[in-house]
């Protein structure tokens, strides 16, 4: 147990390369942790257990569920699934909590567990608690059963239903980028009445064709070359577990998850009537905010996270929130949590009954000068410090948000440096009303990077 590396457990996950930080034995002992924790909380019943389709999730999956049973716990295992229906079993089957095992995002090396009890996500402290359990070795013991519940057909029937089929024909191209998300989205987005074309709808954890993180340019060429070539009305893209979307309009152009989210906050808003609040991440445009306050509703600012963000939702009572990362969060007509494939859903619906393009429905969007996230590589043990003096640097010249790393208000645009959460490096992104400024911005803020010893 000593051996089990403290570094893999982060601020709302557990995340790690597989054969160096993350091995069998750290998923048994994980689930022994886990029992224990639902046991101190008053939660004693059934878990559910899901995996996305890397190769190494067999093992993982395996270990985890001897802990879980060794433990006294009995295991609902929904199989190979994305990560929005190991969700989504939490709200129709009887369990107390559930795991996923998925490397989300990261490279097909990485793997991790995203944790649930009672319908919401174990983050922060919490998840350093268990890291607590592990090294006290304080476990409960038993012997808990397993059984396999079989949950996307069932799940594809309630989506279908809270969306409806769309109000008149869409060309789209879905591209899975050989994740989780193959194995339902074409199945959904037939079944709501898309003209769908496939890419990469094969499932393949080891990601041959692209790496599926939508909210890298480079991993949406092919899928931009598809909406060109088939004259689609849209592109929809999923990264490895389908907990994130990614989209391409009708002119083969990339919407960044802060516009995407524009549009689920217009059609919300439309209904749900003014003031409503509606959370967004650091990493957003500023046309975010400004359109909220133009359809009626309270943009929030927030921390970047999907633990977070849903803390936030409950906390605001807010209808929908976003993140630029493609991540999007559902309290009205939905469950809460981020689901691509919903989302995915819910915005061809959103289009097909506009009667207007993507492009049209985004025109009076002020167009900001900005850069994509940028990922700038430091270790581990770093990167938190070199927030934390960045912080201190910029605050003291500049009007700042510090609510998730700084983001710095230039007047004329802004610019931010937060750490990752799930991966060694800083992210970055800078937004002006101009490409002089853009770079003027840009060049201060990583120019003091270089200062701290950081290679941009």
């Amino acid at each position: 147990m000593t051996s089990i590396a403290k570094e893999i457990f982060r601020q709302y996950d557990i995340r790690g390369i597989v054969g160096r930080d993350l091995h069998p034995e750290t998923a048994y002992a994980i689930g022994r942790a886990y029992a224990a924790y639902v046991a101190d909380h008053g939660a004693h019943g059934t878990v559910a257990v899901g995996r996305d389709n890397r190769p190494s999730g067999k093992g993982l999956r395996d270990a985890l569920v001897r802990g879980l049973t060794e433990s006294g716990v009995d295991v609902v295992d929904v199989g190979i699934v994305p990560t929005p229906l190991l969700y989504w079993s939490l709200h129709h089957l009887d369990v107390v909590g559930g795991i996923q095992i998925t490397g989300s995002h990261n490279p097909p090396e990485y793997n991790g567990f995203k944790l649930s009890v009672g319908k919401g996500s174990l983050h922060g402290e919490e998840i350093q608690a268990l890291y607590g359990v592990i090294m006290a070795a304080r476990f409960p013991t038993g012997r808990g059963r397993v059984r396999e519940e079989h949950v996307i057909d069932r799940y594809i029937a309630d989506i279908v239903k809270r969306v409806g089929k769309l109000s008149r024909p869409l060309r789209v191209v879905a591209d899975c980028g050989n994740g989780a998300g193959a194995l339902v989205a074409p199945q959904l987005l037939k079944a709501i009445g898309a003209k769908l074309e496939t890419l990469f709808c094969e499932s393949d954890g080891t990601f041959p064709n692209h790496h599926p993180d939508p909210t890298v340019v480079e991993n949406l060429q092919d899928l931009i070359a598809a909406v060109h070539r088939d004259r689609a009305d849209i592109g929809v893209a999923f990264d490895g577990d389908a907990d994130r979307i990614g989209v391409i309009d009708d002119q083969g152009g990339i919407v960044w998850g802060d516009h995407v989210l524009i549009l689920y906050a217009r059609d919300v808003l439309s209904r749900a009537g003014r003031g409503q609040p509606i959370i967004f991440d650091v990493k957003c445009s500023q046309a975010l905010p400004d359109a909220i306050k133009k359809a009626g509703g309270t943009p929030v600012m927030w921390k970047t996270g999907h633990s977070l963000i849903k803390d936030k939702m409950k906390e605001l009572g807010a209808p929908i929130a976003g993140e630029m990362s493609g991540h999007m969060f559902f309290t009205e007509g939905f469950y809460g949590h981020d689901d691509a494939l919903y989302g995915a859903a819910r915005l061809l619906r959103i289009v097909a009954d506009s009667g207007k393009s993507v492009t049209e429905l985004l025109a009076d969007v002020p167009k900001f000068v900005s850069t994509p996230e940028l990922r700038v590589e430091v270790p581990e043990s770093l990167k938190f410090g070199l927030v934390d003096r960045a912080v201190s640097h910029f605050a003291s010249k500049y009007d700042t948000v510090g609510v998730d790393g700084v983001r710095v208000n230039f007047g004329d645009g802004w610019g931010l440096i937060r750490a990752s959460n799930t991966q060694p490096v800083l992210v970055t992104r800078f937004e002006a009303r101009t490409p002089e400024r853009l770079s003027a911005i840009r060049d201060e803020m990583e120019g003091w990077l270089r200062t701290q010893g950081v290679t941009v």
